[in-house]
Protein backbone atom coordinates (compact mmCIF):
# COMPACT_ATOMS: atom_id res chain seq x y z
CA UNK A 1 0.00 0.00 0.00
CA UNK A 2 1.25 3.01 -0.71
CA UNK A 3 1.46 5.90 1.96
CA UNK A 4 -0.10 9.23 1.04
CA UNK A 5 2.04 12.17 1.66
CA UNK A 6 0.41 14.49 4.46
CA UNK A 7 -1.47 17.97 3.68
CA UNK A 8 1.12 20.70 4.06
CA UNK A 9 0.34 24.28 5.42
CA UNK A 10 2.95 26.03 3.97
CA UNK A 11 5.50 24.52 1.19
CA UNK A 12 8.79 26.34 3.23
CA UNK A 13 9.13 27.80 6.27
CA UNK A 14 12.59 28.77 8.02
CA UNK A 15 13.76 28.73 11.49
CA UNK A 16 16.83 31.05 12.72
CA UNK A 17 18.14 30.56 15.97
CA UNK A 18 21.38 30.22 17.21
CA UNK A 19 20.21 27.03 19.92
CA UNK A 20 20.99 23.49 17.89
CA UNK A 21 18.26 22.05 20.55
CA UNK A 22 15.55 24.49 20.09
CA UNK A 23 15.68 24.48 16.81
CA UNK A 24 14.92 20.54 16.42
CA UNK A 25 12.80 20.64 19.10
CA UNK A 26 10.67 23.26 17.22
CA UNK A 27 10.93 21.35 14.16
CA UNK A 28 9.81 18.14 15.72
CA UNK A 29 6.36 21.03 16.79
CA UNK A 30 6.04 22.01 13.12
CA UNK A 31 6.39 18.13 11.71
CA UNK A 32 3.56 16.69 14.33
CA UNK A 33 1.44 19.02 12.72
CA UNK A 34 2.14 19.26 9.54
CA UNK A 35 3.19 22.60 9.44
CA UNK A 36 5.77 22.64 6.34
CA UNK A 37 6.90 20.87 4.39
CA UNK A 38 10.51 21.62 4.43
CA UNK A 39 12.07 23.25 7.20
CA UNK A 40 15.78 25.12 6.45
CA UNK A 41 17.38 25.69 9.57
CA UNK A 42 19.77 28.19 10.37
CA UNK A 43 21.73 29.03 13.09
CA UNK A 44 23.39 32.37 12.26
CA UNK A 45 21.79 35.41 10.91
CA UNK A 46 24.05 35.89 8.53
CA UNK A 47 24.03 32.83 7.46
CA UNK A 48 20.29 33.13 6.89
CA UNK A 49 20.54 36.08 4.58
CA UNK A 50 23.04 34.44 2.41
CA UNK A 51 21.01 31.32 1.76
CA UNK A 52 17.64 34.13 1.43
CA UNK A 53 19.33 36.25 -1.34
CA UNK A 54 20.98 33.11 -3.34
CA UNK A 55 17.18 31.68 -3.98
CA UNK A 56 16.34 35.18 -4.53
CA UNK A 57 19.24 35.66 -7.03
CA UNK A 58 18.48 32.13 -8.90
CA UNK A 59 15.09 34.08 -10.40
CA UNK A 60 11.75 32.06 -10.58
CA UNK A 61 13.79 28.60 -10.35
CA UNK A 62 14.34 29.89 -6.52
CA UNK A 63 11.17 31.67 -6.31
CA UNK A 64 9.44 28.62 -5.03
CA UNK A 65 12.17 27.80 -2.61
CA UNK A 66 11.63 31.13 -0.82
CA UNK A 67 10.39 30.77 2.95
CA UNK A 68 6.88 31.42 3.32
CA UNK A 69 7.57 32.20 6.87
CA UNK A 70 10.71 32.89 9.05
CA UNK A 71 10.53 31.86 12.61
CA UNK A 72 13.51 34.30 13.75
CA UNK A 73 14.97 34.31 17.74
CA UNK A 74 15.86 37.98 18.69
CA UNK A 75 18.79 37.17 20.61
CA UNK A 76 22.02 35.59 18.94
CA UNK A 77 25.37 36.90 18.23
CA UNK A 78 27.12 38.56 15.71
CA UNK A 79 23.42 39.89 13.87
CA UNK A 80 20.37 39.64 16.27
CA UNK A 81 17.26 39.01 15.22
CA UNK A 82 16.34 42.90 14.26
CA UNK A 83 19.41 43.27 12.30
CA UNK A 84 18.24 40.53 10.89
CA UNK A 85 14.17 41.44 9.85
CA UNK A 86 15.80 45.28 9.20
CA UNK A 87 18.56 43.99 6.54
CA UNK A 88 15.36 41.74 4.92
CA UNK A 89 13.15 43.92 4.88
CA UNK A 90 15.26 45.98 2.50
CA UNK A 91 15.44 43.03 0.05
CA UNK A 92 13.14 44.76 -2.50
CA UNK A 93 12.44 40.96 -3.67
CA UNK A 94 8.81 40.72 -3.99
CA UNK A 95 8.66 37.03 -2.83
CA UNK A 96 10.84 38.05 0.06
CA UNK A 97 8.67 41.03 1.22
CA UNK A 98 5.62 38.74 1.22
CA UNK A 99 7.49 36.31 3.25
CA UNK A 100 5.22 36.24 7.11
CA UNK A 101 8.34 37.04 10.09
CA UNK A 102 7.38 35.81 13.49
CA UNK A 103 9.52 36.91 16.20
CA UNK A 104 10.30 33.50 18.62
CA UNK A 105 11.89 34.67 21.88
CA UNK A 106 12.76 33.87 24.73
CA UNK A 107 12.32 37.73 25.88
CA UNK A 108 9.46 39.02 28.33
CA UNK A 109 10.57 42.43 27.33
CA UNK A 110 8.05 44.98 26.55
CA UNK A 111 10.18 47.23 24.60
CA UNK A 112 11.10 44.30 22.13
CA UNK A 113 7.32 44.08 21.33
CA UNK A 114 7.09 47.78 20.86
CA UNK A 115 10.54 47.45 18.98
CA UNK A 116 8.64 44.76 16.59
CA UNK A 117 5.66 46.84 15.86
CA UNK A 118 7.65 49.61 14.99
CA UNK A 119 9.74 48.08 12.34
CA UNK A 120 6.65 46.11 11.11
CA UNK A 121 3.11 45.71 12.49
CA UNK A 122 2.87 42.63 10.25
CA UNK A 123 5.13 40.80 12.79
CA UNK A 124 4.09 38.20 15.42
CA UNK A 125 5.87 38.04 18.62
CA UNK A 126 5.92 34.75 20.03
CA UNK A 127 7.25 33.46 23.37
CA UNK A 128 9.41 30.30 23.52
CA UNK A 129 8.57 27.35 23.72
CA UNK A 130 6.79 26.88 20.83
CA UNK A 131 3.42 25.09 21.40
CA UNK A 132 1.25 23.25 18.22
CA UNK A 133 -1.91 25.66 19.36
CA UNK A 134 0.64 28.89 19.00
CA UNK A 135 1.00 27.14 15.35
CA UNK A 136 -2.61 26.73 14.72
CA UNK A 137 -3.10 30.32 15.56
CA UNK A 138 -0.83 31.34 12.39
CA UNK A 139 -2.63 28.78 10.22
CA UNK A 140 -5.57 30.77 10.29
CA UNK A 141 -4.65 32.53 7.40
CA UNK A 142 -2.69 30.98 5.35
CA UNK A 143 -0.12 32.65 2.64
CA UNK A 144 -0.64 31.69 -1.10
CA UNK A 145 0.97 28.35 -1.55
CA UNK A 146 0.32 27.74 -4.87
Amino acid sequence: MKHKEPKYFYHNIMLLDDDDLVNFINQKVMQSCHFSKTIYVNTSAKSALEFINNLSATGSEGKDLIPQVIFVDLNMPLMDGFQFIQTLLRNKNEDIQNTKLVILTSSVHEVDRIKAKEISGNIEFLNKPLTKEMLDKLMVSPLETA
